[in-house]
């Protein structure tokens, strides 16, 4: 049966001294196996050729991970390659950079099929270097400069996250009208990022300790570096976390204490005004027998006492401190 090629977005053939040139889509993976170097095809997931082309060429498996339309940060031996799913920051126009972009990769010792939805940049950035005449030389050092690119990045992000919620410290102690709402961004920007660079780190992590894939010498030293950046950002962004807690704390405290001043003003007045309600209400029944009512001074003395009783009332609060 035939099948529809996909386009893909480059295809490069690197050679073992890590020269790159550009390549056609082979019509079968299987001829890729003799060359020398590796080679690398990237594709979007959004091709409507490429997930028939991918069932064709490769195991179910590493098909249907390829362009699942949900992933996580993983990295797992699937036969002879491993499947990897890695996140990176979206630095796409219009974007929010936590709204974390995937990239899924196939890798054996002479492939890497990588696969995105939306443009990651640290992949782009490898192209246009495979495009300039340089290239990782090997599939695991492709993969260490990949992970590093990624890391770094998101690195970034996270070191702006924590610069602003300095100034969200600042701004709660003379908190405006809008601090809450944008504190409630601000946090949810960085349980997006935890979200992904927390499997991240683990998986690069498992990498980087060379146990489900060999490394040569030059790659393992960027992995490690970069298995401890992941860990750092990790912990920043935990870090960071706990600070826009304690601050959203502050800010629950300060609307509570300002809710209890309110209602205990309002209690005060209703004690206050309550009996004089009750007094000018009695004197409001319009029953027979009512004292003072054909008295040209009844209105007037029902007034002086409600104020005399209103201050009396108040001295009484004052002298028990509840004023």
């Amino acid at each position: 049966m035939a099948h529809t090629t996909p386009n893909p977005i480059c295809a490069f053939a690197v050679s073992s001294d890590g020269v790159p040139r550009p390549i056609a889509l082979p019509s079968d993976l299987q001829t890729l196996s003799k060359t020398d170097g590796y080679v690398w095809l990237h594709f979007d997931v959004g091709d409507p050729a490429f997930e028939a082309w991918l069932m064709h060429q490769l195991p179910e498996t590493v098909a249907k991970a390829l362009v699942a339309s949900e992933t996580r940060p993983r990295c797992d031996r699937v036969e002879n390659g491993l499947v990897i799913n890695l996140r990176g920051v979206n630095m796409n126009p219009g974007a929010d950079a936590e709204d974390m972009v995937s990239l899924r990769l196939w890798v054996t010792e002479g492939l890497i099929i990588s696969a995105r939805v939306r443009k990651v940049w640290a992949a782009d950035a490898i192209r246009q270097q495979m495009e300039a005449g340089q290239a990782p030389v090997s599939t695991t050092l492709f993969l260490a400069e990949l992970a590093h690119g990624l890391t770094r990045r998101i690195e970034k992000v996270s070191l702006s996250l924590a610069e602003e919620t300095d100034a969200f410290e600042e701004n709660a102690l003379s908190p405006s009208t809008t601090l809450a709402a944008e504190l409630a961004g601000l946090r949810q920007s960085v349980i997006k990022l935890r979200r992904f660079v927390r499997p991240q780190s683990e998986a690069i992590a498992e990498l980087a300790d060379g146990k489900i894939w060999p490394l040569e010498a030059h790659s393992t030293n960027l992995f490690l570096e970069t298995a401890n950046q992941t860990a750092r950002t990790m912990e920043e962004l935990e870090a960071t976390s706990d600070r826009l807690r304690a601050v959203q704390d502050h800010l629950d405290m300060l609307h509570m204490s300002a809710l209890g001043r309110n209602s205990y003003v309002l209690s005060i007045v209703a004690a206050i005004f309550l009996p004089l309600g009750f007094l000018t209400g009695l004197f409001g029944v319009n029953v027979g027998g009512m004292p003072g009512v054909d008295a040209a001074f009844g209105f007037w003395a029902v007034t002086v006492s409600s104020i005399l009783i209103g201050f009396v009332l108040f001295f009484v609060f004052r002298h028990l401190k509840w004023l």
